[in-house]
């Protein structure tokens, strides 16, 4: 099985006046085994809101979630993404920890299986419910309070 491929990479300019604040996003296609027959799509944007923003805006303009992360080579995929636009702060993915039935565990915004993952040490947090960033410096995903202002990686 063929490691993710990069097939397209395209910048896409500013995004409508209704987003004043949203700058260069890029675009890319993850393609996983050998062929080409599943891609996943991705934008990253520049622009910093809490991750309840970020939510409804991946929903609302791409019909999809914030980025889950299921292998090494898509997690690097992603850090690459986010370091073309030199992002200073690390960007929002779709991972949320919090505490269900007295136990703390993570999970995907999109429902899907949680099946990988790559904490910094001590993270993930247990103290309130938290969501994840993804460092653009070294790969490793952070706890982070969900009203931070940071970038963001959808998935659709």
């Amino acid at each position: 099985m063929w490691p993710c491929l990069l097939l397209a990479l395209a910048l896409l300019g500013t995004v409508s006046a209704s987003h004043p604040g949203l700058h260069q996003d890029a675009k890319l296609c993850l393609c996983h085994g050998s062929t080409a027959g599943r891609c996943l799509w991705a934008q990253v944007s520049a622009w910093c809101q809490p991750v309840p923003v970020p939510q409804r805006y991946c929903q609302d303009v791409y019909r999809g979630q914030l980025a889950s992360v299921h292998s090494a080579a898509r997690n690097q995929e992603l850090q690459k993404l986010a370091q073309t636009y030199h992002i200073v702060l690390s960007p929002w993915i779709g991972a949320v920890t919090g505490r269900r039935a007295g136990q703390w565990e993570s999970k995907w915004e999109d429902s899907s299986p949680w099946n990988y993952a790559n904490w910094a040490p001590t993270h993930p947090l247990h103290i309130v419910t938290t969501c994840t960033t993804l460092s653009v410096r070294d790969g490793l995903w952070r706890s982070r309070f969900c009203l931070q202002l940071r970038p963001f990686i959808c998935q659709y």
